[in-house]
């Protein structure tokens, strides 16, 4: 395992043991970056105004299309460091 996958593995944890909620924007930011990160582009439909909280995956993870495994799993990491203050 590389270092930057180590230090991505890390991050995960530390995600979960943070002392407060970092609220749905991080939630959100987060989540569209694992998923950049682990699967790459976003594919498929986007789902309905209905669907409110898989529409908002669908773009955030949008917003990072074209951004390479290493590069999501670096701002990633970086994201939680700056959560954690």
């Amino acid at each position: 395992m590389s270092a930057l996958d180590e230090a991505f593995a890390q991050a995960q944890q530390d995600v979960t043991a943070l002392a407060d909620d970092p609220g749905n924007d991080a939630k959100l930011a987060l989540y569209a970056l694992y998923k950049q990160a682990t699967v790459g582009d976003v594919s498929g439909k986007k789902p309905s105004r209905l669907d409110m909280v898989g529409r908002a995956k669908y773009d955030a993870w949008t917003k990072n299309k074209g951004l390479s495994a290493d590069e999501a799993k670096q701002r990633y990491i970086d994201y939680v460091t700056g959560l954690r203050g």
